[in-house]
């Protein structure tokens, strides 16, 4: 399958699935699924005031902060309580957990990977200056700061290919195995590119 490139102000805005929130979604596999039958799925959600969460019974969830002043996230059976509020720290949960999500400093963003349990599992990285991430049939990468080349080696390395990725932009692939080598092609210090790949679930 080719690689799909986006840009994070060109994502569609729809409501959440309980009608609290909005969310923008990046990715998902299988194509067009919906919220009920997705493997994974990727999407950045907005959060304006306080509220429940969505609950995905059999789906794990990694959030991570993106700006903003974070949220403290509970629920009532005590398995989920994680203050929310420094930029770039992934914090993994089970969907199946009722999560109340109270803002700490006002609204905030949020990058989230959810994945079917029993289907498939990701792993999540931030990237700082240069990294190289193992091949995987699926995966997304995304330029929070900096300037980024990446290279992608396909199964066959005759299709090795190079891009550019600016800040808020990224590309996602599925069907395909890839390994990347990510490399920031500019000063800024604080230069940070989301890294997630997807493999099967061990059998």
């Amino acid at each position: 399958m080719p690689i799909h490139f986006f840009e994070r102000n060109q994502l569609r805005a729809t409501p959440w699935k309980n009608g609290g929130g909005v969310t923008r979604e990046v990715a998902c596999h299988p194509p067009h699924a919906g919220m009920q039958n997705f493997d994974w799925r990727i999407s950045i959600a907005h959060i304006a005031s306080d509220g429940d969460f969505s609950v995905f019974a059999g789906v794990d969830r990694v959030i991570t902060l993106l700006e903003g002043g974070g949220v403290q996230l509970s629920s009532a059976d005590g398995s989920v309580m994680h203050a929310l509020d420094t930029p770039l720290q992934p914090f993994a949960f089970s969907g199946d957990a009722a999560v109340h999500a109270r803002l700490l400093n006002g609204g905030c963003h949020d990058f989230n990977v959810m994945t079917r349990r029993g289907v498939c599992q990701a792993e999540m990285r931030v990237f700082r200056r240069h990294e190289t991430w193992l091949p995987a049939p699926a995966g997304l990468l995304m330029a929070i700061r900096g300037a980024w080349q990446v290279q992608t080696d396909g199964t066959d390395t005759a299709r090795a290919q190079q891009h550019t990725l600016g800040a808020q932009t990224g590309l996602w692939w599925h069907d395909d195995t890839l390994a990347c080598q990510c490399q920031c092609v500019d000063s800024d210090p604080d230069a940070a590119l989301l890294a997630v790949r997807f493999t099967p679930t061990p059998r």
